[in-house]
Order: structure tokens, then C-alpha cells, then sequence
């Protein structure tokens, strides 16, 4: 198969939406459908049965949630699909936000009870915010839940979305009969039972004949035809260059642990989720299909085999092909390196790759050169953008439990850091570090992983800050800035990457500070130009 053909039959996406909403559950099945896992473990009442292929890490078996983002690949139809499955909690939403660098399109899953919840409201801003595609799943249709109409303006309101539904439910909860297909005119039947044959679609072409009466009942065909003459009046034609520009989104409706509606999702996505996208960088527009490699360090895994000390980087690639054993040139430290078992996913299964193309994500063994952001090429000095640090919520001190395992734990902060897992800052002032995180869940996962993955102990200290501020260092020369500095020195610290940080206590104190020093630029994430 030629280069442009490997790209075109490529599509990379995330999973995104509020915790217990079924994601993880929906990525399952996906899987099942590609034939890629041949039973799959669902995630119930946070007692895991199988274990789902997806949760790895001890910490998220213990809890029935997914702390960390994971990569999944599978073959589906001839098309290689790539999925990077997000944690929902919002403790752990910055590792969404970077993933959602690396995708080229989304489906974001809503549970038919509660509707849009606050977490899928902040991770679809950042997808409008960069025109992701975006495709709509509404789960668990067998539990009582909103109607249809109801929940589908919800999403328009509540996420600013134009929708268009490709399938209707029949029914729900208890009256769950099955679901229209409008994208293949067809009906897909409900028998409540998972372990049957999830296949059988039957054909329809004329919604008023007869078989739809028999197939439902006389009542279900009824309401369905009014229904779906609702829907066409009110919501727009699919058009498919308006999806893939993100301004319109299709909706299906399903149950992912019943497996129902999963296979109408899967089969659409292959025909309209866009193929790998070309990428900003800070020098240039780069695009998939151009002859030299490069990517970009999202996400980077420490001990995914607790048994070897060892660090995945993740990397998504933009353009060329990444080959095994060839010297690429990583950008940050002007060095080229080679890797010689780059790896990629198949659920919990690791496989070493020769060659891998745009879209594709690799995981390189790190020894600690990567970090969150890094750009790999043939040569040329690229920058990737959009992978920002955001402001922490929490803030503590981080004290060693045990002198004799200082050195373990300065290793184990510095990886889980370089991991993206939460942000360090050493205060100038004495040294002192501190742990900021999104979310106070955090604190427990790194301590767990410090005893468990590094036999560290560590102990924390609250600290009072509101808000976490990058300093511009563009007019360090002043005066202002100076003062500034000066007089504020036991609220400054560095992050891991040697910018200057403020630690505002108070929001009042923050508006003081920058009344007093206008001229003193404070940015609430990392990345500014």
C-alpha cells in the first residue's frame, strides 16, 4: 500500500466525556466490533470484573475509573483506527486537554439520565475552541433517562452544538424497543440481551409500511414515524463538510454495555471521521502527507509494567514516516536519536513496529529526555504548539516521609512531573517544593505511585494559593520588573522548566499585584506568544 494510502485509511480520535457516562465501556466494544479483544470487561459499580482492557493501572482498578489516558489501536473494514481513551474525572482533565492535541476527531458520550454534566461542557469548549469534529453518542438507552428531544436541545444549549440525529431510539428504558438507523435506513431490534447476536439490522425502506408495525407494535411505529418527521423538519441535513469543519454534529443513540447502536456509531465514523489533519507548529503549517517525519511528545507514561522501571512517550505523527532505527533529531536538546523498539498499542498488548504513518501513535522507551510537548523530525527545527500547562486548583508542600528514600523520591516526583501528572514549583526563596495539581484526587494517585513505583514516602503540608501565574519574562531589564521581584520573593517560584512563576494567595492580592506593577505580564498557562 502506497504512503497517501496508509494516511487516507488512518483516523485518530478521543473519547471524551463526564466520568461513569460509559466511555470506557463504549471503547470496550469498539474494540469487540474490530475484533481486536474477544470478550469484553465492563466496568461495574466500581467492582471490575475482568478488568477493562483500557484501565490499567492498579489505582484505577481499585476505583472503576480511568486515571490515565490510553492508546488503542484496531483494524476495522480495511481502516486502522486509533483511539485515545481520556480520563473523564475532572481531577485529571489536563491529561484530556493535551490528548486533545492529538486527535483529529472526537465523540463525546452522554448518558441519557443526566444529560450534559459540567465536564463535558469544559472539554467540548476546548474541541469548538479548535474545530475537532465531533460526533455525539447518548448511552444507556435501556435506563430511564430524558426523552430524545429533550436531551438533543440540552446538547445544542448547554454545548453551543448544531446536532443531527443519523439514528432515533424506539422507545427507552423499560419500553427500549430498538433504534432507527437514519443514515442506512434501517432498524436494529433491542432483545435486552448482550450475548446474542448483535448483527441483525433489518432493512427498511418505507417507514410506512406494514413491518414496521409488526416488527414494534402498532403505538412504537407510530410515535417513531411522527418522531422522525420531527426530526427532519427541525434539525439540518447531515452535510459532511460541515462536520468535518466542526460546526455540525451527528448524533447516535445506544446502550454501549448491551453493545446496541455501537456498530451503527462505528460503521458511520469510518465513512466521515476526517483522516489525519495537518498541524500548526510555531514555524509553520505541517501537513500529513509530506515526505519527511515529524512529531510531538502528548502524553508520557511511567511504569506501565510495574515489573520494569520504564517511560513511554507517546508520540502522534504528523507527517512522513517514523521508522525503526532511523536518527531523528530531537529538537528541544539539538541531538539526534534512535529508538529501537518503538511500540504500538493493541489494547494491553504492546507490538514493535518497523514503520508507522501520520496519525499513528508510537510509544518510544524514554530514559528521561522527553517531556510534554517535545518535537521529533528528519532534521528541520519544528515547534509544535498547543500543548500548555494550565494553572493548578490545589497546592501543597511535599515533604519526604523517610530521610533514607530522598533520592527515590526526588526520582519518582521528577518522572510522575515529566509525566504530566500534576506540576512541581521549588519556591526561590528555601528550596522548598511544591505540588500543584487540577484536582485533589491527584494527591492520593502520587502518593500511591511514589510508595508503589519508587518505595517513596511522602507526606503533605496545605499551602494557600489561589492561583498559579506564569511571569513574562519579556521586560525582565525594568525597574518595575525588578521590584516586582523583589518584593514579592517569597511568593516566586520555578517550574520544571525554569519559568518564573507567582504564587498569588489571595484573588484580591493578584489584582493588587497587577495594579501596582501593570507593566509585569502574568499568564494563567505556560504557553503564551
Amino acid at each position: 500500500m502506497s504512503f497517501l494510502e496508509e494516511i487516507k485509511r488512518r483516523r485518530t480520535f478521543g473519547i471524551i466525556s463526564h466520568p461513569d457516562a460509559g466511555k470506557t465501556t463504549l471503547t470496550e466494544k469498539l474494540l469487540l466490533f474490530g475484533g481486536a479483544i474477544q470478550e469484553a470487561g465492563a466496568v461495574k459499580s466500581n467492582k471490575i470484573k475482568k478488568g477493562a482492557t483500557s484501565d490499567f493501572m492498579e489505582i484505577e482498578r481499585q476505583r472503576g475509573i480511568s486515571v490515565a489516558t490510553s492508546v488503542l489501536a484496531f483494524e476495522y473494514n480495511g481502516i486502522k483506527i486509533n483511539i485515545l481513551d481520556t480520563p473523564g474525572h475532572k481531577d485529571f482533565a489536563e491529561d484530556t486537554f493535551r490528548t486533545l492535541t492529538a486527535v483529529d476527531s472526537v465523540i463525546v458520550v452522554i448518558d441519557v439520565a443526566k444529560g450534559v454534566e459540567e465536564q463535558t461542557e469544559k472539554l467540548v469548549e476546548v474541541c469548538r475552541m479548535r474545530n475537532i469534529p465531533m460526533i455525539v453518542f447518548i448511552n444507556k438507552m435501556d435506563r430511564e433517562g430524558k426523552d430524545a428531544f429533550e436531551l438533543l436541545d440540552e446538547i445544542e444549549q448547554k454545548l453551543g452544538l448544531t446536532v443531527t440525529p443519523l439514528s432515533f431510539p424506539i422507545g427507552m428504558g423499560y419500553d427500549f424497543k430498538g433504534i432507527y438507523n437514519i443514515w442506512e435506513k434501517n432498524v436494529n431490534l433491542f432483545s435486552g440481551d448482550s450475548r446474542k447476536n448483535i448483527e441483525e439490522t433489518i432493512e427498511i425502506s418505507d417507514l410506512d409500511s406494514d413491518e414496521l408495525n409488526k416488527l414494534v407494535g402498532d403505538d412504537s411505529a407510530e410515535t417513531l414515524r411522527e418522531e422522525l418527521e420531527l426530526v427532519e423538519g427541525i434539525y439540518p441535513k447531515f452535510n459532511n463538510e460541515d462536520y468535518l469543519n466542526g460546526t455540525l454534529q451527528p448524533v447516535f443513540f445506544g446502550s454501549a454495555l448491551n453493545s446496541f447502536g455501537v456498530r451503527e456509531l462505528l460503521d458511520c465514523f469510518v465513512d466521515i471521521a476526517p483522516k489525519p489533519q495537518p498541524k500548526n507548529s510555531e514555524e509553520r503549517l505541517v501537513k500529513p502527507d509530506e515526505d519527511k517525519f515529524s512529531g510531538f511528545v502528548f502524553k508520557i507514561h511511567a511504569n506501565m509494567d510495574p515489573n520494569h522501571r520504564n517511560r513511554l512517550a507517546f508520540i502522534k505523527i504528523v507527517s512522513g514516516e517514523f521508522k525503526r532505527n532511523a536518527p531523528y533529531l530531537h529538537v528541544r536538546h539539538n541531538k539526534k536519536v534512535k529508538f529501537s523498539s518503538p511500540n504500538a498499542f493493541f489494547a494491553e498488548k504492546k507490538e514493535i513496529v518497523d514503520i508507522s504513518y501520520p496519525g499513528d501513535i508510537v510509544g518510544l522507551q524514554d530514559t528521561g529526555n522527553f517531556k510534554i510537548g517535545d518535537t521529533l523530525t528528519e532534521g528541520e527545527i519544528l515547534n509544535y504548539k498547543g500543548i500548555p500547562s494550565f494553572s493548578p486548583e490545589h497546592f501543597r508542600y511535599i515533604n519526604n516521609a523517610d530521610p533514607l528514600k530522598s533520592k527515590q523520591l526526588f526520582k519518582g516526583i521528577d518522572q510522575l512531573m515529566d509525566e504530566g501528572v500534576a506540576q512541581l514549583f521549588t519556591l526561590e526563596l528555601n528550596g522548598r517544593k511544591v505540588i500543584g495539581t487540577v484536582g485533589a484526587l491527584q494527591y492520593e494517585v502520587i502518593q500511591y505511585r511514589l510508595e508503589h513505583e519508587y518505595g517513596a514516602k511522602c507526606t503533605y503540608e496545605n499551602l494557600n494559593v489561589h492561583k498559579a501565574c506564569w511571569v513574562d519574562p519579556s521586560n525582565s531589564k525594568s525597574e518595575e520588573y525588578k521590584e516586582f521581584v523583589r518584593v514579592k520573593q517569597r511568593f516566586l517560584a520555578k517550574d520544571k522548566r525554569d519559568q518564573l512563576v507567582f504564587l498569588a494567595d489571595s484573588a484580591f492580592s493578584l489584582q493588587m499585584t497587577q495594579q501596582k506593577y501593570p507593566n509585569v505580564k502574568l499568564h494563567f498557562t505556560s504557553e503564551f506568544d
